[in-house]
Order: structure tokens, then sequence, then C-alpha cells
């Protein structure tokens, strides 16, 4: 096993009152040119297990740019953010529509993977940019997590989308018979194209999101712990 580094992400953008953000980096070397694309199945977690960015795996039709620049501009803003690139995360897992399937791969998580993402407390999923993969996948994911979750797409995708099929969602729920999942999604952020770069616009409405729901899981910890 190769050693763990440590960087160091100074967040803020100007020189009075950064905050310094400590990474515990890769097990593995990153892929291509400077090792700037992450393998699959590996963690760079961050110091506060606030939020866990989740990407698909890397290879010639996924690409996971997007989420790196994503993670850039959320831990600028001060969110504590690990990044997972999942193992199997090309594909579509096994519930997905027999008479849709393909021959490739199969979308999944290992038993590794889901305890990393249970010990955060808000998931970021960046799961491509065709609306019934995206849903399978967020719904696979939450199926076997128990957490609140912000889905970015590229594709127009809401609420009722995932209620549809048995996702629970922060403002439409599905019947109590059909519910398949134990977390939730309490936002969808669209737009943000695959391989392509982030704009300031929708790294801004992403931080405002999770900002939002992160001061609300604060107050009812701060709460729970006061009784």
């Amino acid at each position: 096993m190769s050693v763990k580094a440590i960087s160091i992400a100074i967040a803020g953008s100007n020189m009075i009152g950064r905050t310094t953000q400590v990474v515990d980096c890769r097990e593995s070397m990153g892929l291509a040119k400077g090792g700037g694309l992450a393998q699959r199945g590996t963690l760079s977690e961050a110091a506060r297990p606030d939020v866990i960015a989740i990407a698909m795996s890397p290879g010639r039709r996924h690409i996971t740019k997007p989420v790196c620049e994503i993670t850039y501009g959320l831990r600028r803003e001060g969110i504590q953010t690990s990044v997972l690139v999942l193992d199997a995360g090309t594909g579509v897992p096994e519930s997905f529509p027999q008479a849709s399937r393909g021959y490739g791969p199969t979308f999944g998580l290992s038993e590794k993977e889901v305890e990393q993402i249970a010990r955060h407390k808000l998931a970021v999923m960046h799961l491509g940019n065709v609306k019934s993969h995206v849903i399978y996948k967020a719904r696979e994911i939450l199926a076997l997590v128990d957490i609140p979750a912000v889905v970015v797409a590229q594709c127009p995708v809401d609420f009722e989308d995932f209620a549809r099929e048995g996702v629970k969602t922060r403002l439409v729920m599905p019947p109590r018979a059909k519910i398949v999942t134990q977390g939730t999604v309490v936002d969808v952020v669209t737009g943000i194209t695959r391989g392509a770069t982030c704009g300031r616009v929708k790294l801004n409405t992403l931080a405002k999101v999770l900002n939002r729901h992160l001061a609300e899981l604060n107050s009812q910890e701060s709460g729970a712990s006061r009784k």
C-alpha cells in the first residue's frame, strides 16, 4: 500500500480571513498526465465529514471532470468536502428496467463504499447526463445509505421523477408501499454538463443549497444534543 499524502487546500478568495482545509489524499496515484484524474474506488477524505461528493468511475465515456471543479469550488466556500470515485460507477444497476438494459457494466456499491458514504452528513451525487440512469443510480445509492442527498445532473430532472421510481424526496413522497430508499433526495441542481467546465453561477447555486441543508442538519443535531 502506498503512503497517503496530506494536501492543504486554501479556501477563500481574499488575503484576510482565509481558512485551511486538511485533506487525506487517495492511496493510489491518479490517472493521465500529472495524475489529475482519480482512479476508481478511491476516497479523498476531508478532515470533517460534512459533505461527500460521489462521482462515476472514469473511462472513455464517463468523464469525472466537473466533480473535481465542484469539490474545489465547495472547499473555497469553506465546505468540508470528501470525494469518492466509485469502483463500479459505470453502467446501470440491476434494478434498471430489463427492457432498457444493455450488456455493459453493472452499477453498484461495495460495503466499504456504503460505510464511507454513511459517515458523512450530506451527499452530492454526480451520476451522468441520461435522466433514467441518474434516477436509478441515485435510487441504488440511497437504497443502501440513509443520507440526505443533492443530485447534480446535466439533464432536467425533478423531485417527481425520483418519487415515481420509489425514491424519497424532500417535497414529493412515493406511496408508502413503493418506497425503496433509506436516504432522501433533498435538492436537485441541473444544467451541470459532464466533461465540461462548471460555471461560477452553478457552483454558487450548489454552495448555497449545501450551506442551507448543512445549517438545518447542524441545527437538528444541536437541538437533539440539548434534549
